[in-house]
């Protein structure tokens, strides 16, 4: 037999088995690895679509907020772009850390160290305030407050202070004489160049929000310290403290900041305030002794914390003088019954009359003459109103609407002779021009002339008109608008949420940043002609005009400029 015999044959495989493997070779199988597959990867290094979706989806809705200002409040667009800005980050960092094929170290690694510093920043740190954006500053969580750092004053100055003494120099309440927000008897060299404004000094001052009344060289403002709400007299040459009232609590919210919002009224060598929770005073005006007080919260039975869930960012009604009387808003109880404006003999403290059904809001009454009749006008929470100085009656109402928790209503009513007034306000409301027409029942019917939601967007501060126009800032861009049809003329700088006093042919612009700007008055275009830094920080509060001497403030210091006349 050959060799071959028992071979299979041609293409056909050997049915014979081959050689069991050794046990060693067989742990070797074992502990080869296998290739790996894309299924059996935990998960992708770079995220997904569903995850580049979410974050474009929220971009684009942030482009719509910022650019296209959907909102018409540059504060809720601010808002919103947080939102959405942590919506995109939320959808990343869930992705990473949940579902993506990173190492689990570097994946709950980066959890952790973001929950850490978000732990640590906010048991270091709280919100100090926020802009009229609604842009938080922070300070340290146990750091004091400014105003608590000052000392209380305590010793009066034995300086004789005549307030009785006035002269066309004076800016004796809120927005000057007459509250036309207007000085039109000096005129301001426009070149700060060449006659820059000259600082008189410049110092700490306590928390408020109102602005100086002035008369006779001395100024009147309202301030806190600590747990004590003040209203302090100040020379207006030198800022030495003459005088100061004191009166026990402390108004503070996060939104609206800390202290009273009142600017005093000095009439007949007195001064009449009005505290963040509705005290009203009469105060002797060469010594601040108190004459008389009336506690609207009391009157009205309301606690504070009511008010301040009512009226959240404090009453900040500025008493207005008309004859024998001091008007001031006057409110309610939470749900009710509500009294508008409230009057008072300005030498007992007497109630004289009570008038309107609406809550108050955080304007301040205003005198003047339309339709031929004498009245008191007021912004309330949802309306506006006139009254009748001598009884109170009313004599129109009309809606505009507003929470004074929420979308408040804080702008003066622009009376405009011989017989209309204009309404303004932010929270994207804009402005309105109305006009009155007497009926034989002795009131007043009221109807639109124009209402414009893109102009005169005002939401702490008031206009100014000149001529056949009117400016304002306008979601805290200065506007010019003409008064007969609303259509905005032109549109100049970002200043923020600060305020405007009319000079004659120019406007003094206080910015929310604390810079003061001198700006034209005039249709033909926006020309700023100069700006210093007046003050820093947030400044919210209104501008006084005294002569030559120009008076800032804000929640923290108090300056006074000599500005170069005409």
């Amino acid at each position: 037999m050959s060799d071959h015999e028992h071979d299979p044959p041609h293409g056909q495989e050997s049915t014979a088995r081959e050689p069991i493997d050794s046990p060693e070779s067989v742990d070797a199988a074992v502990r080869e690895p296998k290739p790996a597959t894309t299924t059996q990867r935990r998960g992708r290094l770079t995220p997904p679509v569903w995850v580049w979706g979410l974050v474009g989806l929220w971009c684009i809705l942030l482009a719509v907020v910022r650019w296209a200002n959907v909102t018409g409040d540059h504060a809720i667009a601010n808002i919103l772009t947080l939102v959405f800005g942590f919506l995109a980050f939320s959808a990343l960092m869930t992705w990473f850390s949940f579902l993506s094929g990173h190492h689990a170290a570097l994946r709950w690694g980066g959890l952790a160290a973001l929950v850490v510093s978000i732990a640590t920043f906010c048991a270091l740190f709280r919100v100090h305030h926020v802009s009229g954006e609604l842009v938080p500053t922070f300070r340290l969580r146990h750091a004091a407050a400014p105003d608590e750092l000052l000392r209380q004053p305590t010793a009066r100055s034995t300086e004789t202070v005549s307030l009785e003494t006035t002269s066309p120099d004076d800016f004796p309440e809120f927005l000057g004489p007459r509250r036309g927000g207007r000085v039109d008897h000096v005129g301001l060299v426009p070149d700060w160049t060449a006659s820059p404004p000259k600082q008189l000094w410049r110092q700490p001052i306590g928390a408020g929000w109102g602005g100086f009344s002035v008369v006779n060289g001395y100024a009147v403002t309202m301030e806190q310290r600590g747990e004590q709400e003040l209203v302090t007299c100040y020379r207006v040459e030198d800022g030495e403290l003459i005088w100061s009232h004191a009166n026990e609590g402390r108004h503070a919210t996060l939104m609206g900041g800390v202290g009273p919002r009142c600017t005093p009224t000095i009439d007949q060598g007195r001064v009449y305030a009005q505290g963040a929770f509705g005290t009203v005073l009469c105060l002797d005006g060469s010594n601040g002794m108190e004459i008389w007080r009336d506690e609207l919260l009391q009157r009205y039975g309301i606690s504070r914390d009511d008010d301040v869930k009512a009226i959240a960012w404090g009453r900040s009604g500025s008493p207005l003088i008309v004859d024998d009387l001091v008007i001031v808003p006057a409110g309610g109880p939470k749900d009710g019954p509500y009294v508008s404006l409230i009057a008072f003999d300005k030498q007992t403290g007497d109630v004289v009359w009570e008038s309107g059904d609406d809550q108050v809001g955080y304007s301040s009454p205003v005198l003047a003459t339309l339709g031929g009749k004498r009245q008191v006008l007021i912004v309330n929470e949802a309306t506006a109103s006139g009254h009748d100085p001598k009884s109170g009656r009313q004599l129109w109402e009309v809606d505009w609407p507003g929470q004074s928790n929420a979308n408040a209503s804080a702008s003066q009513v622009a009376p405009i002779p011989p017989n209309r007034f204009l309404l303004s306000k932010g929270y994207g409301s804009g402005a309105a021009l109305f006009e009155l027409s007497a009926t034989a029942a002795g009131t007043f019917e009221v109807k639109d002339v124009w209402r414009v939601s893109a102009v005169l967007k005002t939401k702490f501060c008031n206009v100014v008109v000149h001529r056949d126009h009117v400016y304002g800032l306008s979601d805290g861009i200065l506007q010019c608008v003409e008064l007969a049809t609303g259509k905005r003329v032109w549109k100049g700088a970002r200043y923020g949420h600060g305020q405007i006093l009319g000079v004659r042919d120019d406007l003094l612009v206080q910015q929310e940043s604390g810079d003061v700007a001198l700006v034209e008055a005039t249709p033909d275009g926006f020309h700023e002609r100069a700006q210093f830094e007046a003050l820093q920080g947030k400044t919210w509060n209104n501008l006084a005009l005294y002569g030559s001497r120009l008076l800032v403030r804000n929640g923290e210091e108090a300056a006074c400029y000599e500005l170069a006349i005409e």
